[in-house]
């Protein structure tokens, strides 16, 4: 790489990697089996995706013959780049105030936003013993898997590369399937009163009607 690299920041790999690993952390607080692969999932997302933006970008090395023929005036290895829908969309603003970057900050920040609120209700659940269904439980029986999806979506509109687009819909597919596995173990453990609450509330995605307090609170008493 040349003078002009962007890249070889190891440190920058480092410290952004374990800032957002902390962060999800901070909004889960792993307990179970579940919940570690659950976290560790994510993860895995997050250093493969800062080890491209600051270290070695492996999906510019491997097109770089394409996008230097594409696109012969850019220069490969600048961080500007890097931001690949940027470059190949041709988009003429600085690539952090493009539309899909603004996007994806709404996005990521979105994700953290909901994974906080739901872990607020999981935790006060957790305590009493009872449903979480309140907050974002009250729109998605899943919002913390949700949130983990919408976050890594953000940082794919971002700054896409080779495996972080492999690994997202491989971990969507393992965040469904611990969605699953959590909800046979709580239906085992609330009865008639999760297959209320699961037949009143969708598991990923909102109804564009919300229901109100009194509706759900209604279906889960009968």
């Amino acid at each position: 790489m040349d003078e002009g690299s962007a890249y070889g920041l190891w440190s920058l790999v480092i410290i952004n990697s374990v800032v957002f690993i902390l962060f999800a952390f901070s909004f889960t607080r792993p307990r179970t089996t579940r919940d570690w692969r659950s976290l560790g999932a994510f993860s895995a997302f997050i250093v493969a995706l800062f080890a491209e933006m600051y270290g070695f970008p492996l999906t510019i090395y491997l097109f770089s013959g394409w996008l230097e023929s594409r696109y012969p005036g850019a220069n490969l290895w600048s961080h500007e780049t890097g931001h690949l829908w940027h470059t190949l969309l041709g988009m003429k603003s600085h690539a952090h105030s493009d539309p899909l970057h603004i996007l994806s900050g709404l996005l990521i920040f979105g994700g953290f936003f909901l994974l906080a609120a739901s872990w607020e209700v999981l935790y006060r659940a957790q305590r009493t013993q009872t449903l979480a269904t309140t907050g974002p439980y009250a729109r998605i029986r899943h919002p913390q898997y949700v949130a983990f999806i919408v976050i890594m979506l953000g940082f794919l509109l971002q700054w896409p590369t080779i495996p972080t687009l492999f690994m997202f819909p491989v971990l969507v597919a393992m965040y469904v399937r611990l969605a699953h596995k959590e909800e046979r173990q709580v239906r085992a453990e609330f009865g008639e009163s999760y297959d209320r609450y699961a037949a009143a509330t969708p598991a990923f995605f909102p109804r564009w009607k919300r229901q109100s307090r009194e509706q759900l609170d209604g279906r889960l008493d009968r």
